[in-house]
């Protein structure tokens, strides 16, 4: 698993403009934004105190079944499997260790749709992740994170305010983590509400790519397989302004980061169900890659809560991730287990106990 830190040393803007267009979206209650110089400025002054990525599920067609495909040597693509390409269920991994870093024991989700337009309208182009966030906040599954953030209370991650955002891009150039960072800030920056109270994800379009930065070729590109390392990644940023917790959630219905056919809400919702619930997860229990990880080397090294249980499955002509069918607030949805350390298993509910 690519784990990425890096800094930002341009100076800090010192004041912020209020230049935000808050337009109320009555229809799917959104709110309208925008990116400001200064908020660009405010960003390019922070400090990006994490990166984690979850990368493909193996391969892109026309490569090898064993192809690593998650960049830094990481084998996670491999989890679940045997050397012949089975499935191997359940799964026991190293448990994850405490490296004392900050928790979230409750957040407020925020979503934030960027490009939408009427052929990709704002949730719905991307299944119903609103409706799934706010699900997760009433099941059982979010459960499995008491264990790490030390509350059993209910309800700690509900959804909040979400946004919709018109964001300049160039035809054939990726996106980079810098602008994900500035669409994250920038909501953060019109609520008013920073710091680890709040996790804002970003969705993007079809067709948009996503690399890390503009050198290091670590990109969500499908349209480019040999720079196609991740489906997704969850970062913060430090600013003078407040944290921002966030996560990148490239278009997921894609070979290499979707579900197999045949799931409760189809291909495109559940696709990104499985990687949104990936990255909320880890968010929650390791926000700025320094809490909860496996770091002992017995080959999946520096693997977080959902990298654990990260399943695939192999067709004679695909790859796919390959999730459970967990029923959150009576709805069925298919999203990936999550580790607990209580029992040492890949669960989908409350851990023993814990009721």
């Amino acid at each position: 698993m690519t784990r990425l830190s890096a800094g930002r040393l341009a100076v800090v803007s010192t004041s912020l403009s209020l230049a935000f267009l808050a337009v109320a979206a009555s229809a799917n209650d959104l709110t309208a934004i925008s990116v400001s110089p200064d908020a660009v400025a405010a960003v390019s002054g922070g400090r990006v105190d994490f990166i984690h990525g979850k990368p493909l599920a193996g391969r892109t067609p026309g490569q090898n079944l064993t192809t690593l495909r998650a960049g830094s040597g990481s084998r996670s693509d491999l989890a679940g499997r045997t050397a012949n390409g089975a499935i191997s269920r359940p799964r026991y991994p190293a448990d994850l260790i405490n490296n004392g870093g900050a928790v979230i024991p409750s957040a407020v989700h925020h979503t934030i749709f960027v490009n939408t337009n009427t052929s990709c309208p704002p949730n719905s182009c991307w299944g119903d992740p609103i409706g799934f966030l706010g699900d997760l906040d009433k099941s059982d599954f979010i459960h499995v994170t008491d264990q790490y953030v030390g509350t059993k209370a209910d309800g700690r991650y509900p959804v909040g305010d979400n946004y919709v955002i018109n964001y300049p891009v160039t035809p054939g150039v990726p996106l980079t983590d810098q602008d994900i960072a500035n669409i994250a800030f920038s909501a953060a920056r019109y609520s008013g509400n920073f710091n680890m109270g709040h996790i804002y994800s970003v969705f993007l379009p079809p067709g948009q790519d996503l690399c890390f930065d503009s050198t290091s070729g670590v990109c969500y590109s499908p349209d480019v397989p040999t720079t196609f390392y991740f489906c997704a990644y969850h970062s913060s940023i430090s600013t003078q302004f407040g944290g921002v917790i966030y996560t990148a959630e490239p278009y997921q219905a894609v070979n290499g980061c979707n579900v197999p056919p045949g799931t409760p809400n189809g291909l495109v919702a559940d696709s990104t169900n499985n990687v949104l619930s990936h990255e909320v997860f880890e968010t929650i229990t390791d926000p700025g890659g320094s809490a909860w990880w496996n770091s002992v080397d017995n080959g999946i090294y520096g693997q977080e809560i959902g990298d654990e249980c990260s399943f695939i499955k192999f067709t004679a002509t695909n790859v796919y991730f390959d999730p459970s069918n967990i029923r959150l607030n009576g709805k069925l949805y298919a999203a990936q287990p999550e580790y607990s350390n209580i029992g040492h298993v890949c669960q989908v509910g409350r851990p023993s106990g814990e009721h």
